[in-house]
């Protein structure tokens, strides 16, 4: 692993479970391994990435935990009962990380205790076990910091207050926690696949991180039809990934891509996930996703797309998960099918949406469909707009580049634009 940030995202859910599978107080654990990661961020890149880096960041954390301890007289001699029955160990003696011992999924539910409001939840864990900065999070939630800062502060307190042990949750308690683990998951998945900022677009240990939680969860709970349907559509979606940047790093959108560097081996193996989630019983959101996901996959080139199967399924996923996204996605791939005016009316429906402002993929939307209708003049408006709203450099070369090449109006331009509309179908 390259990269010395994506290694410490991979590791610091590990870290963090590991000790809080040994030492309890998840709070003061995970402000730990929180200073862990500082001393890693400052040390890591003038002395060079340790040898074991997961039993490096163990061994800091716990002497940071340590140190809270004895600055606590209350708490002395609990520090003196740990000294005694667990003596201190080099780091070579520490497990590396995939050690059977990895306690990632139980820290999943911790942090989806039902004690913690949604959104520290999912604040909590995108931090704990996704590894993402409180700065990140914010940006991918779209609110300050410091509003971030909070719900992850409160999260933790609320979980200290419970007095939530490092357990797995008894079998009544886990459909709740599993709604939001699953999302959970959903988003750190997103967030590799398509970074919300900064100069790459992909985050391939990130990606990778959350499949390794979706198949672990899949293996605890194997007959659950949407943690099925959510593998089967993190796996579909993963095969396309090398094919999605081009030398230089640029995006290169699903028309144009070459199906050849497609994951074969991940595109049977979630085809077949999500044929047995959707054969499980009425179907989720993750199932339809993934059905929508399959349904491109087997197009063997990007004119041979059954979009009116993928239309139908859109229209069924917007009635079982009604979202504006889902409205902007289907919008897309009814212009494909029906033609833009009726991609655009559809469209039209949620531009007042609240839950869309700021969003760039709506507004990169819309200006495909209007490229797709001849109106030059307002897609390239409607290109910059969405370009101005992205912290992701490529995506914000690729809006503008579309937006320098959007076609003069004419008939003439109709299939190329057809081409544009097929690439903001989202996938």
């Amino acid at each position: 692993m390259s990269d010395p940030q994506d290694l410490l995202r991979t590791l610091a859910p590990q870290v963090l479970g590991y000790l809080a599978a040994r030492h309890g107080q998840f709070d003061a654990c995970e402000d730990a391994v929180q200073e862990a990661l500082v001393a890693a961020h400052r040390q890591w890149p003038v002395e060079g990435v340790p040898s074991n880096p997961r039993g490096w960041l163990i061994t800091v954390a716990q002497r940071r935990l340590t140190d809270e301890w004895r600055s606590d007289s209350a708490r002395r001699d609990r520090e003196h009962a740990w000294a005694a029955a667990e003596p201190d160990r080099s780091v070579t003696d520490l497990p590396e990380a995939g050690h059977e011992s990895d306690d990632t999924l139980t820290l999943l539910f911790l942090c989806c205790h039902p004690a913690l409001s949604p959104s520290s939840r999912i604040a909590l864990t995108l931090r704990a076990v996704g590894g993402l900065d409180t700065a990140r999070i914010a940006r991918a939630f779209l609110v300050p910091e410091a509003t971030m800062t909070r719900r992850i502060t409160r999260g933790k307190e609320a979980i200290r207050d419970a007095g939530a042990k490092f357990t797995l949750p008894a079998a009544v308690d886990r459909d709740e926690r599993l709604q939001a683990v699953r999302h959970v998951l959903y988003l750190i998945f997103n967030e590799g696949y398509t970074s919300s900022g900064g100069p790459d677009l992909i985050s391939r240990e990130l990606s990778a991180e959350a499949i390794r939680l979706a198949r672990v969860l899949h293996a605890l709970l194997p007959e659950d039809p949407d943690t099925t349907g959510l593998l089967a559509l993190m796996l579909l979606t993963d095969a396309h990934r090398d094919a999605r940047l081009d030398p230089s790093g640029g995006l290169v959108p699903l028309t144009e891509q070459d199906r050849t560097r497609w994951d074969r081996a991940q595109i049977d193996e979630g085809t077949a996930l999500v044929t047995a989630a959707l054969s499980a019983g009425p179907p989720g959101p993750y199932q339809l996703q993934a059905a929508i996901a399959a349904v491109h996959a087997e197009a063997a080139r990007a004119e041979d797309t059954d979009w009116a199967q993928i239309v139908a399924l859109y229209r069924v996923l917007a009635h079982v998960a009604p979202n504006p996204m889902v409205t902007v996605n289907r919008a897309a791939a009814v212009a494909m099918l029906d033609g833009p005016r009726a991609g655009l009316e559809l469209l039209a429906t949620v531009k007042d949406d609240r839950r869309l402002a700021g969003n760039h993929r709506a507004v990169a939307v819309r200006a495909h469909l209007l490229d797709m209708a001849g109106e030059a003049d307002a897609a390239r408006v409607a290109y910059l707009a969405a370009a101005r709203l992205t912290a992701s450099v490529p995506e914000q070369r690729y809006l503008r580049g579309r937006a320098a090449r959007s076609a003069p109006t004419g008939e003439d331009d109709h299939d190329e634009s057809n081409d544009r509309a097929g690439r903001a179908a989202g996938i």
